[in-house]
């Protein structure tokens, strides 16, 4: 049970949260002057799309660390807070600060700036909960 709890936690991982974090990273040049408004809106759905099934990663992260016995260790708390910081990174700046942009007439320098830079700090994230996902460190189970 433990292996297919995992590989639906990796997979949802894999097919939810990597084309959030494309989709996001390529929004903030789609709203630049002279560019296609349909692909900032295409980009933005992909967004918010792949955010309700990303709610599966944590459930089956959850679900995973239970039947693995490993709920209280730090290197999973850590990943569980930080999942926790992207996700409000997402719902509270990322997909509004898109919203924002793509609502109004012309995207400032500064909002285009500032929702390029929260989407590096939720890719960051991100690629940190990988690595303490792969290492685990302090884990009894072995690495």
């Amino acid at each position: 049970m433990t292996a297919l709890l995992l590989s639906i936690h990796v997979l949802a991982s894999i097919v939810a949260i990597g084309p959030i974090t494309v989709a996001a990273s390529m929004f903030p040049r789609s709203v630049k002057p002279g560019s296609d408004p349909a692909t900032a809106a295409l980009l933005h759905r992909v967004c918010r799309g792949y955010t309700v099934v990303g709610v599966a990663v944590p459930v089956f992260g959850i679900a995973t660390g239970a039947a693995m016995g490993v709920l209280g260790q730090p290197w999973l708390s850590v990943s569980m807070l930080l999942t926790a910081l992207a996700a409000a990174l997402l719902l509270l700046a990322i997909l509004p600060g898109q919203k924002r942009l793509l609502d109004a007439a012309e995207a400032t320098r500064e909002a285009t700036t500032r929702l390029t830079m929260t989407t590096g700090l939720f890719n960051l994230v991100w690629a940190t909960v990988v690595v303490l996902m792969i290492t685990r460190p302090g884990s009894t189970t072995g690495v």
